[in-house]
């Protein structure tokens, strides 16, 4: 479970674009925020399950957080001023039913660190579900494997998109100024065509996601109003299923991000691990 936004300049306080996170994860489970310099990659990159052919231009830096477990990213922001998170989504295609490929979490840290752009991520995502796919326990083996598939929010200084995805078919919509995401297909083509018809997401998803779409109907979208939403405790039908998680043993939120996106200049990351209404943010400048 997870929830993302983004808020571009026109929205936005600070006339940059806006990027926040939850993530929210098994409530043991342990990630780490990380600085990853720019590197060259010979012959392959290994990612979680399997390795994919390496980058044939150095890397960009970025600062991520990643499950210690796995090799990729929950979310993150790198030198270029490009964002992304990832969310679990289910589909009427059965996720436990494919092999190990690229999770979606691999797919975050490699947007990360091959490109420039938010189109250049979408594109990304897109060559690498068809050449790779995806598939393969998004959860620590040690502690229970759970398949599944992810959508995406990937932004930049001036432009956004969702993609959403089950196996290795996607469907892609760019943002105008605004968007919320989280755990379902919100895109109404695919929506329709591709929703869980048993995922109970008017009890576990929905309010949450409502949630997100009002604070970015509240121009302009500020950093404080972002941190203020993922500290929130309001935005659920059943007890502990809010933007800030507290699902008992089941769900939690273990890490949370909020970024400003600069054309010119560094980035700014203010990122935490555990419950946001607990911790406090760490500024990182990128």
């Amino acid at each position: 479970m997870c929830d993302t936004v983004v808020a571009l300049p026109a929205a936005s306080s600070t006339s940059h674009t806006l990027f926040a996170k939850n993530s929210d994860r098994p409530p043991t489970e342990v990630q780490a925020i990380e600085r990853h310099d720019s590197r060259v990659d010979e012959g392959e990159t290994r990612c979680t399950h399997i390795a994919v052919a390496a980058w044939d231009e150095p890397t960009f830096a970025c600062v991520l957080s990643r499950p210690v477990w796995g090799w990729g990213a929950e979310h993150g922001v790198n030198e270029a001023g490009v964002a992304i998170g990832n969310e679990a989504i289910y589909t009427t295609l059965d996720p436990r039913t494919a092999p190990p490929a690229l999770t979606g979490m691999d797919i975050a840290r490699l947007v990360l660190e091959r490109c420039g752009t938010a189109a250049d991520g979408v594109e990304l995502v897109v060559e690498l579900l068809e050449r790779y796919g995806q598939g393969g326990t998004g959860h620590d083996p040690a502690t229970g494997e759970k398949a599944y598939w992810s959508s995406f929010l990937v932004a930049d200084p001036t432009s956004a998109w969702v993609v959403e995805t089950s196996g290795n078919v996607a469907a892609v919509e760019q943002v105008v100024d605004v968007r919320a995401i989280s755990n379902r297909t919100t895109i109404p083509a695919f929506d329709a065509e591709h929703r869980h018809p048993r995922q109970p997401v008017d009890r576990l998803v929905d309010p949450r996601w409502h949630a997100s779409q009002a604070v970015l109907a509240r121009r302009p979208v500020s950093v404080g109003s972002l941190m203020q939403h993922l500290r929130s405790h309001d935005s659920c039908a059943e007890p502990g299923w809010s933007v800030c998680m507290h699902a008992g043993e089941v769900e939690a939120t273990t890490a949370s991000m909020v970024a400003e996106l600069r054309a010119e200049g560094p980035s700014t990351a203010w990122m935490l691990l555990g419950h946001p209404c607990l911790n406090e943010y760490t500024t990182i400048t990128i």
